[in-house]
């Protein structure tokens, strides 16, 4: 059943004695002022519909540490902990001195139940609700967009490892597995297989033995009726067993592909988390947190995570749902596409994105022609290349000079193909070099440069406190805690700008 609070005071209120010993304009002395305002009981009612048992802690006293939880970055046995000796945890919430606060899976309780209701980010939703009702957004028409990699929770696994687990996993699953003859290793053992790993002919044995026992065992079980748990764990050693390796020289051989596949599962712990490249040389695996932040007052305005290989633009152009039209919309080149800019502005917003960098030919000289350099007459559907001379624009959109760059004197700036430079004109080309040109021309830069560093700041107080590394497992469970995580930062920054309540409604003074 459900606990409620409880407006008498106890002997040992640890407001009533220690509330001098908070700072005034922290998150903890606005909670202890008006948690039961923001969270009051009735907002987590249908979480606890049944009369009978023992009652649940409050909602007041829960929601309140669950967003002091993500403030400090806290794990759940380090939370409950603080709530039982921190004298700031226990004013915040409503506690007495002596109140041995809760025991550390109460926090998982509550996430459970919050992810498996109708309404699972209402913590986040009633600190939203407090925005809306100051105004403090009230005639901001900027938007700044962003994302961040913050890394998973489990180690990365390579292919061997990756065999095993899953093979491990459906034979503890599935009983008709367990019967099926495997020869490759034993996968009741723990640990890796025995190999000389230095051998490529021993480490080849090896990775044909593990695909040949993962195609055995999905042939047995082809056509039997499984459960979720069980048809999820046989799909993906469908999908490890596939996605590294191809047929080798000898039949029933099989070796590990040269490159790696799109959209590679990096674990069987975690299917959700993926491989992203930060640059060539740098990667990370797992997670990408996005966001939108108004950059005037740094309340995020909307977030979502994915996995780490999923693009910025579409991502940031869905986080602008539900915005009325007349954005001024500032992001870096990652969302600088085409396919982007004619959204936001069908979207009837201004684009202050910086674009995507042209593409350089190596073999060049660093006077190199750009595709800048050439004229495209989008009506007439021509190109004009820099030495005057005009092709006609093909179906496809290919503008192919050929023959006409033979003996040209500038073809050593413009091209190193043999058969002459070919242009290519795509479908938002135009959209493209009108943002190259207003961005040559500043439009809108200053603009930039004064308000898209909120973004990167926000993103600095999303992953400090040791949440560059997501805590849970799965893309759901994970953007949950980023949700909730804004939610505690969109807190504090209203209480920096001055929240409070005025007996009537909220407000910012």
């Amino acid at each position: 059943m459900q606990g409620l609070h409880n407006p008498n005071r106890e002997l040992l209120d640890a407001e009533a004695l220690c509330r001098q010993l908070v700072d005034e304009g922290s998150v903890y002395a606005f909670l202890a002022d008006h948690r039961t305002e923001v969270f009051p009981d009735d907002m987590f009612e249908d979480l606890f519909p049944s009369s009978r048992g023992r009652p649940s802690i409050p909602a007041g006293v829960m929601a309140s540490a669950m967003i002091l939880k993500e403030l400090e970055g806290l794990s759940d046995r380090q939370a409950a902990e603080a709530l039982r000796c921190d004298i700031r945890w226990k004013v915040a919430c409503g506690l007495a001195l002596d109140d041995e606060g809760v025991h550390y899976t109460v926090f998982t309780y509550w996430r459970q139940r919050l992810g498996k209701s109708q309404s699972p980010n209402r913590i986040g939703d009633a600190v939203r609700q407090v925005v809306d009702a100051t105004g403090v957004l009230s005639g901001k028409k900027r938007r700044a967009l962003d994302s961040t990699l913050v890394d998973d929770a489990v180690a990365t696994q390579d292919t061997v490892t990756q065999l095993v687990s899953q093979i491990r996993r459906v034979r503890r699953l599935v009983p008709r597995a367990k019967m099926v003859d495997v020869t490759a290793h034993d996968y009741d053992a723990s640990g890796k297989p025995v190999c000389a790993w230095d051998d490529p002919d021993a480490k080849a044995a090896l990775v044909s033995g593990l695909v040949n026992d993962a195609v055995a065992i999905l042939d047995a079980v082809d056509d039997i009726r499984l459960d979720d748990k069980a048809a999820d764990a046989v799909g993906l050693l469908a999908l490890v067993a596939g996605q590294d390796v191809e047929p080798g020289d000898g039949e029933g051989t099989w070796r590990i592909v040269d490159g790696t596949a799109k959209d590679r599962v990096i674990s069987t712990v975690d299917p959700d988390a993926r491989h992203m490249h930060k640059s060539v040389s740098q990667y990370r695996d797992g997670y990408k947190a996005h966001i939108a932040v108004e950059p005037e007052t740094g309340i995020i305005t909307a977030s979502t995570l994915t996995a780490a290989n999923i693009g910025d633009g579409p991502i940031g152009v869905d986080l602008l749902d539900g915005e009325g039209p007349g954005l001024q919309v500032l992001a870096d080149s990652a969302y600088g596409s085409g396919e982007v800019r004619a959204a936001l502005k069908d979207g009837e917003h201004t684009v202050v994105i910086k674009p995507i960098p042209l593409k350089r030919n190596h073999r060049l000289g660093d006077d190199q022609f750009t595709r800048d350099d050439f004229i495209v007459d989008y009506d007439n559907e021509t190109v004009t290349c820099p030495n005057n001379v005009t092709v006609p624009v093909a179906a496809s959109g290919a503008a192919t000079f050929g023959a006409k760059c033979r003996g040209c004197p500038l073809r050593q700036r413009c091209t190193s193909a043999t058969d002459g430079r070919t242009f290519r004109v795509g479908d938002f080309d135009q959209l493209l070099a009108q943002a190259r040109a207003q961005w040559q021309a500043q439009h809108g830069t200053d603009d930039y440069r004064q308000y898209r560093p909120m973004v990167e700041r926000s993103i600095s107080w999303i992953v400090t406190n040791g949440h560059r590394r997501v805590r849970y497992r799965g893309v759901e469970a994970n953007r949950a805690q980023l949700a909730l995580r804004v939610a505690a930062i969109n807190l504090r920054r209203l209480v920096s700008l001055g929240l409070n309540h005025n007996g009537h409604g909220w407000a910012v003074t």
